[in-house]
């Protein structure tokens, strides 16, 4: 991987049988993939640095984004606004909560004016949860920091852009220009 291809449409070559999808991705420069295997990695590194507190690294950034959300608000944050605030859908927000919510670091709590809607609200014990995963996470967010040196900063700027509103708008329009 890594190198661009020298043929036009690689869809195209694909379809018409002249690359076969290993060759294909063999050639292809492929995005997705690249931040996907960096992705696992940091990930992993993350998830070592965190183990002793009983958590993996998402569960340390649901709970970083509820404690986030409700920061100088009187109300926990919905279900639907954490949902977006991660990029995730709502049934895989669920999902990843319901460890949270058995080990008593969070709870679901009932809208006061809309039944339907639930917000998530760390508990005492998920902040101190979470209190002793980022001492964990500050040391290896260091090393990750030291180790990448100046690109860090770029790394991050990029991976946000990548996340935004924007990117997707500009992708999904430039898809309806393919047609």
């Amino acid at each position: 991987m890594g190198k661009k291809l020298s043929i036009g449409d690689p869809g195209e070559e694909l379809r018409a049988g002249r690359l076969s999808p290993p060759e294909l991705l063999a050639e292809l420069v492929c995005t997705n993939t690249a931040l996907r295997r960096a992705s696992r990695r940091l990930g992993q590194i993350y998830d070592d640095a965190v183990a002793p507190t009983g958590l993996k690294a998402t569960q340390v950034g649901l709970l970083t984004q509820i404690a986030a959300s409700h920061e100088g608000s009187q109300e926990w944050p919905t279900l639907l606004s954490l949902a977006e605030r991660v990029a995730v859908s709502i049934s895989a927000l669920t999902h990843a909560l319901r460890p949270l919510v058995r080990d008593g670091l969070i709870e679901l709590l009932p809208d006061e004016h809309d039944g339907r809607t639930k917000h998530a609200m760390l508990t005492t014990s998920g902040e101190q949860r979470l209190h002793e995963a980022l001492a964990l996470w500050a040391d290896a967010n260091q090393r990750v920091e030291v180790v990448l040196g100046p690109s860090a900063a770029a790394l991050r700027a990029l991976a946000d852009d990548v996340a935004s509103p924007e990117f997707l708008e500009a992708y999904e329009a430039r898809r309806m220009l393919r047609g």
